[in-house]
């Protein structure tokens, strides 16, 4: 856990604020992010997935963190500080079929991000 609250200071954090994006919440290992944009989302993404492969080039494969990272737009509801809905429970759905430092993302948010500068490949 010391790893993990230490990648999220030093790279995680770092680049979601980069990107526009609001931790919503933390669940152990996992994280609720929100940002207002499909293309911003991506490209936060791209980078976490690039600079935790880059961190961990040097160490063994035993020692590494990966993670999966699953991106959705759609609609939510607004709890207080939290965030619910089809939105956050297709983006979960999503994460759950990356493979360990991919990203999975939807139809919606290919759409999206289509013919941009960050598009997946």
């Amino acid at each position: 856990m010391s790893r993990l609250n230490a990648l999220r200071r030093e790279l995680i954090d770092p680049a979601i604020a980069g990107h526009s994006g609001r931790i919503v919440k933390l669940m152990g290992d996992g994280a609720l992010v929100e940002f207002a944009s499909a293309g911003d989302a991506v490209a936060c993404a791209i980078e976490i997935q690039r600079q935790l492969r880059e961190h961990d080039a040097g160490g063994s494969e035993v020692d590494s963190i990966q993670f999966r990272i699953g991106i959705n737009v759609g609609d939510i509801i607004i709890e207080g500080e939290d965030i619910l809905g089809d939105g956050v429970n297709i983006a979960a759905r999503i994460e759950g079929v990356a493979e360990p430092g991919g990203i999975s993302i939807s139809g919606d948010v290919w759409r999206q991000v289509q013919g941009s500068a960050i598009t997946p490949h």
